[in-house]
């Protein structure tokens, strides 16, 4: 009986589990969750201010008829408990502009059934504004002696032992953003977090921005708690509660960008004809309209390096780059062959005919890490240097623009310019933990989606601060 109870019990599951992946009931649950973020929108109209999705699930439940063209990136494991962190490779004080520019705004995340809101919202948000808050008076000791530094947190979502934990670490996390690089704007009022889910019976009011004695950063978890993984609705799906989290397990290839792109056409195909039409809308290419960021400069190298993902550079119909004028490119990409540099191996050095075009590439995995060490950065810098010698900007390209581009752009930032941002030409420049640190504050104040991952950044600290004689052995 017990065999029986427990291959029920397995076959149940295995079918819920089915029905969570089901793209036809992720897209239409996250269509339920659009509109409660419009509703949302529509209660704060008159005060006109600027709704971001946290990325990356935010930018599911954000129609960009709405949105603001601004990256947020606020990780849930900054908030995971015992682990709370203000990180200052993810600031986000490029935020705070638009923030000063409307007194106030909304970030817009999920998350997945059996929380009322994920921990970016919950504590990584409410970290950064009190971190801030502290900051600001340590640069601005001219502040009001009433400036509010309290840790404001949800009630029921946060215990109150978590939240005094939180606070014991919040004037080291102050101190070490005001000692930063980071340019810090002064505010008119405090930042304070507000927070609204689908369960919220009143949204929160805001008095005129005149009158008003703090910024709201207001927090919208789109999805409604579920205490099943799944609900069944009468539109003939079933409800799946942050359906827009992790959708490489379940999407096939859709992104936010062709969801919205294509959104009306994905949501009347009958569920027999989804999965065709979505493997027809990824493969199909983007508009010739689409958006391409343009690169992005280093502005405390006086835009000497810049940095952009592959997708943004523009292309001929032959293939070839479009330069700019007085631009070198450095662009590396994905190799499917990876060398093996521990035998002396190297990729052939890829250079148009006048040399200011050059492809590197590097693989995936330990292999391509210890490749990106030996053999990329090396022949980047060479590559830079010369480049920054005849006079001319460099831009670095990578898949994404936010990881292997940044770590050579670093490395550059540390090898040719000195603590103030000036090329220098004699010689490269030696530098240390703090030295590299701060010049990644640069990238990042310039480029707020810069992410790069800790093993590109341990394998550009190892390249700078690897004596000359040890560099061979690495």
């Amino acid at each position: 009986m017990s065999f029986i109870i427990r291959e029920g019990t397995k076959e149940a599951l295995e079918y819920i589990r089915k029905e969570s992946l089901d793209i036809y009931n992720r897209l239409h649950s996250i269509e339920e969750d659009v509109k409660f973020v419009h509703l949302v929108h529509e209660a704060y109209s008159e005060h006109d201010i600027h709704f971001l999705p946290n990325l990356r699930c935010g930018a599911w439940y954000t129609d960009p008829e709405i949105a603001y063209d601004s990256p947020a990136y606020f990780k849930s494991t900054d908030g995971h408990f015992n682990n709370w962190s203000f990180n200052l490779r993810r600031a986000n004080l490029h935020l705070l502009k638009l923030v000063a520019e409307r007194e106030g705004i909304a970030l817009v995340d999920s998350t997945r059934s059996g929380k009322r809101m994920p921990d970016a919202l919950s504590k990584t948000i409410p970290i950064w504004c009190a971190v801030i808050n502290r900051a600001t008076k340590i640069r601005y000791p001219e502040v009001p002696y009433s400036w509010d530094t309290k840790l404001y947190t949800p009630p029921h979502v946060v215990s109150t032992q978590e939240h005094r934990a939180i606070e014991l670490r919040l004037d080291e996390w102050a101190v070490s953003l005001a000692n930063s690089s980071y340019g810090l704007p002064k505010l008119a009022n405090p930042l304070r977090p507000m927070w609204i889910t689908p369960s919220t019976s009143t949204f929160p009011s805001l008095p005129p921005s005149e009158s008003r004695v703090f910024c709201p950063v207001i927090c919208i978890s789109a999805s409604k708690q579920i205490s099943d993984a799944i609900e069944r609705r009468g539109g003939g799906f079933s409800y799946v509660q942050g359906s827009g989290d992790d959708h490489e397990l379940w999407g096939v290839g859709l992104t936010p960008t062709i969801f919205w792109r294509h959104r009306k056409e994905l949501l009347d195909a009958p569920r027999s004809e989804l999965p065709d039409l979505v493997e027809s809308l990824v493969r199909s290419p983007p508009p010739a309209e689409s958006n391409k960021a343009p690169p992005t400069p280093i502005l405390h190298l006086r835009g000497r390096i810049l940095i952009c993902a592959l997708a943004d550079l523009l292309f001929q119909p032959s293939g070839e780059i479009v330069q700019e004028d007085l631009t070198s490119y450095l662009l590396v990409t994905a190799d499917q062959k990876p060398v093996d540099v521990e035998r002396g191996e190297t990729q052939p050095t890829q250079q148009n005919s006048d040399g200011r075009l050059l492809y590197l590439h590097v693989p995936s995995g330990k292999k391509g890490q210890y490749q990106f060490l030996q053999d990329i950065l090396p022949r980047a810098m060479g590559f830079v240097g010369q480049e920054l010698e005849q006079r001319r900007k460099v831009c670095i390209a990578c898949e994404t623009g936010k990881d292997v581009s940044v770590g050579i752009a670093l490395a550059a930032a540390q090898k040719y310019f000195d603590d103030d941002g000036t090329l220098i030409l004699e010689g490269p420049n030696a530098g240390n933990k703090q030295t590299i640190r701060t010049r990644l504050e640069w990238i990042v104040a310039s480029r707020p989606q810069a992410n790069p991952s800790r093993a590109t950044l341990k394998r550009v600290n190892e390249y700078l601060l690897t004596p000359e004689e040890y560099a061979r052995g690495r």
